[in-house]
């Protein structure tokens, strides 16, 4: 009954769902989450003075007598289910599930640019909206007259996509990669794979629908039972779509019945991103010609796959988040393709568990292996891994971002042509940029 009247005040009085008391303003609804180190029930008064139309708390300790005030069970758990009564009122609204190791919001972007060309009105996942958090308040702010939307789901341990498909209940869904993201959580390379693997057993119970990338053995096996769009750059009688991927651009590029797609993003390893948002407009109807104008009208940002020019340098920005799939993958790109002399700034790749070390570890061995003359490695994890002295590259270590920013003060950065900088969120990279070759 609390998340009946809560969800009829929501839709027809409230001005929006706020978890942050500062946020709240006249006709919020204040729901009071706990973190690890906050608890928002100490900031229900405050938010009450703010204006909240209702606030939700969990915890006895500050609750007290308010015709605003629910005291319920679980914030989080409430706020789960108001989302879920929500996509329950709107099953008229066909939405995509993208999960996956990496690249799911670069993939996520480029569908909503492709499905823009056909809706007019197209909801998606803003911000990094895509955990347990996130997710139900994505959900709560698609609007009932929404024609088709784009969830991501993240995850980092298991059952996770499962809960999340139980309040999203996606028509469609699409699996990027398996990589080695959130070992810690997972425990393995086989608990990732069951995890994302989630969402196929979500979407067979309920006979819908995904599009499978024809070329990832572990996709298509898994989805033999499933209703499929399979698209492929190998021609076989799994494929639905073949595409023809140009794999030497700097600039990821494919092609599809004599069109040419170039995109701005940087690196092959986009190509299967570009090729699932092809994939997507075709299925949904968009013509070929609308679908290239959409990729290449889509310019990168946030620090994912962007390419900056500065006086003397190219520095190839991809440091919204790192695990050791993408990490290998990206520098082995940069490795091969960009040629005179060339310089890393590396991140710590956090929630890797018992097997930070190792993965850190290896990547070092590919820097000591490589063309790339400098490599900057900053974080603890990095800062404490081995490394072996091959006169053919030099190697810095750095507690800290901070510390390197003040290191690189006094020491600038010349006569450096191309520059990658990749590494986990927590680490800050971005921080560096106005530093180099200023």
């Amino acid at each position: 009954m609390k998340v009946k009247y809560v969800y009829k005040n929501y839709y027809n009085l409230s001005t929006g769902i706020e978890t942050n008391s500062k946020n709240v303003k006249n006709g919020s609804i204040f729901i009071a989450l706990k973190g690890e180190n906050f608890d928002g029930n100490q900031f229900v008064k405050e938010s009450i003075n703010n204006g909240a139309l209702l606030v939700i708390m969990d915890n006895k300790k500050y609750f007290f007598s308010c015709k605003k005030v629910f005291l319920v069970k679980n914030s989080l758990t409430f706020l789960q289910k108001l989302a879920t009564y929500h996509r329950c009122k709107n099953m008229h609204i066909p939405i995509i599930a993208i999960v996956g190791s990496n690249g799911k919001t670069t993939t996520k972007e480029l569908i909503k640019n492709v499905l823009l060309k056909k809706y007019k009105k197209v909801h998606y996942t803003k911000y990094n909206y895509n955990n347990h958090i996130g997710i139900p308040l994505t959900v709560l702010s698609m609007p009932i007259d929404t024609e088709i939307s784009v969830i991501e789901i993240g995850a980092s341990h298991r059952k996770e996509i499962e809960n999340m498909c139980c309040i999203i209940k996606p028509n469609y869904g699409y699996i990027t990669n398996f990589g080695k993201a959130h070992l810690e959580g997972f425990g393995s390379v086989d608990g990732i794979i069951n995890g994302k693997l989630e969402l196929y057993e979500f979407i067979k119970k309920n006979k819908k629908f995904i599009f499978v990338n024809g070329d990832d053995p572990i996709q298509l096996n898994n989805s033999k039972n499933i209703k499929r769009f399979v698209f492929s750059g190998k021609k076989n009688n799994e494929s639905d779509i073949i595409l023809k991927y140009n794999k030497t651009n700097i600039q990821p590029t494919l092609s599809m019945d004599n069109i040419v797609i170039k995109s701005s993003l940087v690196g092959n390893y986009n190509l299967y991103n570009i090729a699932c948002s092809v994939t997507i407009g075709i299925y949904f109807n968009i013509s070929l010609n609308n679908i290239k104008n959409a990729i290449e009208e889509y310019i990168p940002n946030n620090y994912r796959s962007q390419i900056l020019v500065k006086k003397n340098s190219k520095i190839i920005i991809d440091c919204y988040n790192a695990n050791p799939t993408s990490m290998i993958k990206s520098l082995n790109f940069f490795n091969k393709n960009f040629f005179g002399k060339k310089m890393v700034i590396l991140g710590d790749m956090l929630e890797l568990g018992s097997f930070s070390k190792e993965e850190h570890e290896k990547i070092i061995f590919f820097l000591e292996n490589s063309d790339i003359k400098i490599a900057y490695l900053i974080g603890n994890i990095f800062f404490n891994s081995k490394k072996i002295n091959i006169k053919k590259i030099k190697i810095v270590k750095f507690l800290t971002t901070e510390i390197f920013i003040k290191w690189i003060i006094k020491n600038p950065i010349k006569n450096i042509k191309y520059i990658f900088i990749k590494g986990s969120r927590k680490i800050a990279l971005e921080k560096t940029i106005p530093y180099i070759d200023p």
